[in-house]
């Protein structure tokens, strides 16, 4: 499984992004999902994973109510909508794969995207 991550940017606080993960592979819908983040200065966090049918999410509590993860398996797609985004949501999103029911820790994903930069300014 191959990931392109996409959407980043800059965006003042309170503002919305929409972040996209293409995956290749027609294996998709067997995979959980996931989105990480990393810092500057910090290492790479959780944010949220879905199940691969999509009935399942786990979030962070930094991210509750705020974003939401949605995948689209006819489009080998997972999106992330932040809203109400804040300063100290500013990293380098990555979202990742996982052969499993659901995920919620680095070691459990098998495969990474390359990342893309979200920036926060207060």
């Amino acid at each position: 499984v191959q990931l392109q991550a996409s959407g980043g940017g800059l965006v003042q606080a309170g503002g919305s992004l929409r972040l996209s993960c293409a995956a290749s592979g027609r294996t998709f819908s067997s995979y959980a999902m996931g989105w990480f983040r990393q810092a500057p200065g910090k290492e790479r966090e959780f944010v949220v994973a879905i199940h691969w049918n999509g009935h399942s999410t786990y979030y962070a509590d930094s991210v509750k109510g705020r974003f939401t993860i949605s995948r689209d398996n006819a489009k080998n797609t997972v999106y992330l909508q932040m809203n109400s985004l804040k300063p100290e949501d500013t990293a380098v999103y990555y979202c990742a794969a996982a052969r499993r029911f659901i995920a919620t820790t680095q070691s459990e994903y098998s495969y990474w995207g390359q990342g893309t930069q979200v920036t926060v300014s207060s």
